[in-house]
């Protein structure tokens, strides 16, 4: 089976304009309303993760993907996912900040946020703009086993990529 990634985030936190970056295309990001299956990518709406009724999508969807981006909007103060969220979803888990390069955004609190919803994996700082750090994305989505995540983090030892815990 080939290595496919469901990125769930809340509305406005850049998961279509990541997909976009990570396929090559330089189309504008537009909302996003239904599942989007691309190649190896499928893009969830925003709604799925802000609101509870629509936790069972999110769960089907995990059933067809090999891994679970989570992402965090470096300009937002709060988390759209309940505490430890991503042990209900027995995939491996990939931390994705966005928006690294906006003047408001809080990698620290980001970064902090998203220790709260994953239990272990890469956290990848990102800016789908200025093209940084998504280039360690699809080359964590091949790797099958968070330690070789994990060895992968480790061997590149850059200021855009951290494994947790």
């Amino acid at each position: 089976m080939k290595n496919r990634v469901m990125i769930i985030g809340g509305v406005q936190a850049g998961k279509s304009t990541l997909m976009n970056t990570l396929l090559g295309k330089e189309s504008a990001a537009n909302k996003t309303q239904a599942l989007v299956y691309d190649d190896w990518i499928v893009d969830t709406p925003g709604e799925y993760i802000e609101n509870p009724m629509y936790y069972r999508n999110i769960m089907a969807t995990s059933l067809e993907v090999t891994h679970v981006i989570y992402l965090q909007d470096a300009t937002s103060a709060k988390s759209v996912f309940p505490p430890q969220f991503s042990l209900g979803i027995p995939k491996i888990q990939i931390g994705v900040i966005t928006k690294i390069d906006a003047h408001n955004a809080d990698v620290e609190r980001a970064t902090a946020l998203l220790k709260n919803v994953i239990t272990q994996g890469a956290i990848v700082k990102t800016s789908s703009w200025q093209k940084l750090g998504v280039e360690f994305i699809a080359p964590l989505i091949e790797l099958r086993t968070n330690e070789e995540i994990r060895q992968y983090v480790k061997d590149r030892d850059s200021p855009y990529l951290m494994y947790y815990p």
